[in-house]
């Protein structure tokens, strides 16, 4: 079992940043943050490893960047150039490296970006 504690979500302005970090209570390999907007399906946001291994969705190429600090078991998602589609509920989760299949998934922690 593993605990995740996501934080850093709020409220921000239309080309603002904000930074989310999540803790995870053991060591893990491979993590992600997905998104979900109102009434939308949640969607992958990136993905990272210890090997410092990152993808990111298309959708926020150049715009956001995950990396994971493996001492302190925290994986961080900074997005800067925040627009109002953007707007919602972001969860931390540990990923399967073989698979990418969710194993866990944080509270979530909410973004919304006003215009």
């Amino acid at each position: 079992q593993v605990e995740l504690v996501e934080s850093g979500g709020g409220s921000v302005q239309s080309g603002g940043s904000l930074e989310l970090s999540c803790a995870a209570s053991r060591y893990t390999h491979c993590m992600g943050w997905f998104r979900q907007a109102p009434g939308k399906e949640r969607e992958g946001v990136a993905t990272t490893d210890r090997d410092g291994v990152t993808t990111v969705a298309e959708s926020v190429k150049g715009r956001f960047t995950v990396s994971q600090d493996n001492a302190a078991n925290t994986v961080s998602l900074q997005m800067n150039s925040l627009r109002p589609e953007d707007t919602a509920m972001y969860y931390c989760a540990v990923l399967s490296c073989s698979n990418w299949v969710t194993l866990y998934w944080g509270q979530g922690t909410q973004v919304t970006v006003s215009s």
